[in-house]
């Protein structure tokens, strides 16, 4: 049936059927018709992916990684049975076993764990976009040991957005596209949100709104921007906080802004020395206080009518001295430490720019305002007449975040945003639905666990203060395999994946038996110091006992991780399967429009291929936990409560009423946000083209953070369950209450190794340090910067076993700036040495000039281990690609008391991945034209892969 609902004649190059469903070629999420037709053996084949028109993410568009899926789908590394270990561990020896024998050694090895001591089980996700379920199954089996891929991706913009005004960017909100007058991109690569970007930038440029890229390599958005600016990787704050000094110079801020809707006038208790020093001065209620501009009083910024200062000494009840928290803000910034002609070394942007750039900033928001004509009313009641705007928009993802300073960078552009007043109003960044989220309304994080019994509450969250941290009595010793919510990483909104294999190696805080991964390629591209992780996922005791006992891994290609198993469950691909894009999650909400999504089996794994035997991640997680008797998931007589993952997506209910999808509840679909389950949902989802969504209502579009009618809304569809305040924070009191600690103060006490850093590190207001590598190495040994950035046509390892977009990027050089080159000795095509404070790697070299002086590039996750994902051993991924994980560490260097931190954010333990810093060589005349390291090919646990792989009219394989 066409798309205008006739009939069509069928040709050989037209489908027989179009399916729509959402793409997962990337983190868009975008909407994807599948052509699909019937094959010689009458079963159905993928014909055709394009993009779906009506989906409100990509309006039909759709990038090669989209349209490519068909070869995604069709891979030969496909998994297509349970596999048990024969060898040794990484050897890839497997015997193929029945879903029966795989879910009993599951349940057995996970139950008895549970039973016994349920820390003793490390559950960790990569990029599986169901972590509501993940996190609820695992919260339901009682360990404290479980997060995704956030804390080794973003959680820096994650955790520094959310505590500093409710959001952040990317999923969480968005610029602005139709009406901003200027627009600036830190640190994005162009796998990020790709198409709705792209989208954007074009409606930009059609106009004529300019363009700034910041970002230490010219390539994809920053190559099309109207002005690059090369800085130099980690420094992103410190050019951030010279322009806001310059536009407090200027006196270029929304101070309106401020007074409504942040803490800037907020007071702050001036007492050197004593326990509460630098904390908000609150009443007795425990609201805080400003100073009432007319009389000087202190009152509670609650009260009505109130005209606060942001400046100014005032005098609290007992006689002590207070400030408002702008005036310690201005007072920061305006020192000659953040002048533009004081940072243009470091940042490697010249001070002319940083002033020409700060008042271009100035002049969008002040000189261009944008103004809404639509009536609303605020929190407090009181009504405005219209909606007007700052029109200039930021983005950022992970370029500023995966430093160890970067979540004080994240927080500083949040600052920037503010002091413009350009968050969620006209001409400036959105919320998307269900945000904005203060951290008023998120819950703390859980540990606590009790052999057989489930989580008090979820493992991650927001902690307020020393308090809140998951300690063993001792008020040191962490309760989490990974150290989050510790004092070695106290605010790790989600986990630290990147050090749960090593801490269990090492025993550190205690050992595992079990570690259980879902889709995180942990022993090559996803793990800092790969080479060592994987000695330690095969390392064994004096015993011969294996130190992690045993692992399970859930993949639906035979990855690098693979190997290192102890039993495969095999996942289906994304057109075989059930998922949930959710509310509860991670949605694919426009700032105008609540959406989310599902994903709907297109096709039967069962005709995909002989012999094929799979099962959905989701399916397989909920008839484990319902064999395992966990709460939630198990009728009264211990039967199964949901048959599968489709099942649990329509019946599940998080609170009553609210559920994994939001679209047509209630018994006949009738209503939405909230309602009973649908038996029909999933059915009208797919009817819709597999997405739901509800526009926010006109008056609720903008300063939702502060907007009555987007609360009211926002309970209504089950966003919230009542009124939540949110003030921005620009000074974030839970920093200072580490301060305290680390000073002296409170029942709970850093270690003395925690110290200094906790003081230099946790400063209330934003702050720049230099990262930490390049402090614990000799710059002059180590001089130069090595960072990776994704290609467009790649998302993770998946992309590099793909046949087509292999042919866009087989292998990576290293591109080296003309000058290093010229240094060096290196001509375009020549191998070089790059070496590390860690180790040292063999790599092609390209020139390039587009790119910070200080800086070499490649891009990510293009190496392949030979032998994995059934590629042939000689595939140029594995003898011309590489890693830069190699000379990573994920430890920093010894300090001058021997010890070794995590090479993390000290805020977050965000993995601090683009501090690496390196010297490069010329590599020796002779040399074999092959990367190194090497490794002995991993044998491979399926049929050899054909030689060449063709897509055509019969799908065959040509030999």
């Amino acid at each position: 049936m066409g798309a205008d609902g006739h009939d069509l004649e069928l040709s050989p190059h037209v489908s027989d059927e179009i399916r729509k469903t959402t793409c997962y070629m990337c983190a868009c999420r975008c909407g994807i018709n599948v052509h699909i037709r019937s094959g010689e053996d009458g079963q159905p084949k993928i014909r055709y992916i394009e993009g779906n028109r009506d989906h409100p993410i990509n309006k039909g568009v759709l990038c090669a990684k989209g349209s490519a899926g068909i070869m995604q789908h069709y891979s030969p590394a496909r998994l297509n049975k349970p596999l048990l270990r024969t060898g040794e561990r990484g050897s890839g020896e497997f015997k193929e076993i029945e879903w029966s024998e795989a879910l009993s050694l599951a349940g057995e090895w996970l139950g008895e764990v549970r039973q016994r001591d349920p820390k003793r089980l490390a559950f960790f996700t990569g990029r599986d976009q169901s972590q509501s379920l993940t996190g609820w199954w695992a919260q339901q089996y009682g360990t404290p040991n479980f997060a995704a891929h956030g804390g080794f991706c973003s959680v820096n913009m994650a955790a520094g957005g959310i505590y500093t005004f409710g959001g952040a960017f990317w999923e969480f909100g968005a610029p602005d596209w139709e009406k901003t007058e200027l627009f600036m991109i830190f640190g994005v690569a162009e796998d990020h949100d790709s198409n709705p970007i792209k989208m954007g930038l074009g409606r930009l440029k059609e106009r004529g709104v300019k363009v700034i890229g910041v970002n230490p390599v010219r390539t994809g958005y920053n190559a099309v921007a109207d002005e690059w600016v090369g800085i130099t990787p980690g420094t992103d704050g410190l050019f951030i906080l010279a322009m806001v000094h310059e536009l407090l110079k200027a006196g270029k801020i929304d101070v309106d802004y401020l007074i409504r809707y942040t803490n800037a006038p907020w007071l702050v208790i001036d007492d050197e020395g004593a326990a509460d020093h630098g904390l908000i001065a609150r009443n007795e209620a425990g609201e805080p206080l400003v100073m009432d501009r007319g009389t000087g009083n202190c009152v509670s910024s609650k009260e009505a009518g109130v005209k606060p200062a942001l400046k100014g000494s005032a005098t609290l009840a007992d006689g002590r001295k207070a400030r408002p928290a702008f005036e310690l803000l201005a007072e920061k910034y305006l020192s000659d430490d953040y002048a533009p002609e004081n940072v243009a070394d470091a940042t490697g942007v010249p001070a002319a720019q940083i002033r020409r750039l700060a008042a271009e900033i100035a002049e969008a928001a002040f000189e261009k305002e944008v103004v809404v004509e639509q009536p609303w009313t605020d929190m407090k009641g009181e009504k405005h007449d219209r909606m007007i705007g700052r029109p200039v928009a930021f983005h950022a993802m992970r370029g500023i975040s995966a430093h160890s300073n970067g979540f004080q960078t994240c927080r500083a552009l949040h600052m920037l945003q503010i002091l413009l007043g350009s968050i969620d109003c006209p001409g400036g960044f959105r919320f998307k639905p269900p945000y904005p989220r203060p951290v008023e309304g998120q819950p703390k994080p859980h540990a606590g666990n009790k052999p057989g019994e489930p989580l008090p509450g979820p493992h991650l969250g927001f902690l307020r203060g020393p308090d809140d941290m998951l300690l063993e009595e001792d008020g040191v010793t962490p309760l989490r395999i990974d150290k989050a919510f510790s004092w070695d990483a106290p605010m790790s909104s989600h986990g630290l994946m990147h050090m749960v294999i090593s801490n269990a190696h090492a025993g550190d805080p205690y050992s595992i038996d079990v570690l259980f991964m879902y889709m995180a390629n942990m022993s090559w591209n996803s793990s800092m110091n790969s080479d060592g992780v994987m000695k330690m996922l095969s390392d064994k005791d004096a015993d011969g006992n294996y130190r992690i006992p045993k692992i399970i891994y859930a993949d639906a290609y035979n990855s690098e991780m693979v190997a290192y198993a102890d039993l495969v469950l095999p996942d289906t691909t994304y057109l075989e399967r059930h998922d949930c894009i959710s509310l509860l999650d991670r949605p694919i909400s426009e700032p105008d429009a609540l959406a989310d999504s599902i994903r709907w089996p297109v096709v039967d794994p069962a005709t995909q291929g002989k012999g094929r035997d799979v099962r959905g991640f989701q399916s397989v997680l909920l008839d484990l936990g319902a064999r395992l008797g966990l709460p939630g998931m198990v009728k009264e007589d211990g039967s199964a409560l949901y048959a599968d993952y489709a099942d649990y997506m329509v019946n599940h209910q998080r609170r009553p009423g609210v559920g994994p999808l939001a679209g047509w509840r209630g018994e006949k679909g009738g209503t939405h946000g909230r309602g009973d389950p649908n038996p029909g949902q999933i059915n009208r989802y797919i009817e819709n083209g597999g997405f739901f969504e509800a526009h926010v209502p006109a008056e609720a579009q903008y300063f939702k953070h502060a907007n009555k009618a987007w609360s009211d809304w926002a309970i209504e569809m089950g966003l919230q369950d009542g009124p939540v305040e949110n003030v921005f924070q620009l000074y974030l009191e839970p920093l200072r209450k580490f301060q305290l600690a680390a000073e002296g103060h409170g029942k709970r006490q850093p270690p003395d190794t925690h110290r200094e850093r906790i003081k230099a590190t946790f400063d209330p207001l934003p702050l720049w340090y230099p990262p930490f590598e390049g402090e614990g190495i000799s710059e002059v040994e180590f001089p130069h910067h090595a960072i990776t950035q994704r290609p467009a046509a790649m998302y993770h390892s998946w992309g590099s076993q793909n046949a087509w977009l292999r042919q866009i990027h087989g292998t990576n050089p290293l591109y080296v700036p003309g000058a290093i080159c010229d240094e060096a000795g290196l001509q375009d095509g020549d191998w070089a040495w790059v070496i590390s404070h860690h180790g040292k790697i063999k790599v092609p070299v390209r020139r390039m000039e587009a790119l910070n002086g200080k800086t070499m590039w490649t891009w990510n996750a293009i190496g392949k281990r030979s032998g994995a994902w059934t590629l042939d051993e000689n595939a140029p991924e594995a003898k011309e690609g590489f890693l830069l994980n190699h000379l990573i560490h994920e430890l920093l260097p010894p300090k001058a008391d021997g010890l070794r931190w995590s090479n993390s954010d000290p805020i977050t333990g965000q993995a601090a991945w683009f501090d690496l810093r390196v010297r490069i060589e010329k590599a020796e005349a002779g040399d074999n034209s092959v990367s190194l390291p090497q490794y002995a090919p991993q044998k491979d646990a399926l049929a050899k892969p054909p030689d060449e792989l063709a897509y055509g009219h019969e799908w065959e394989e040509i030999k």
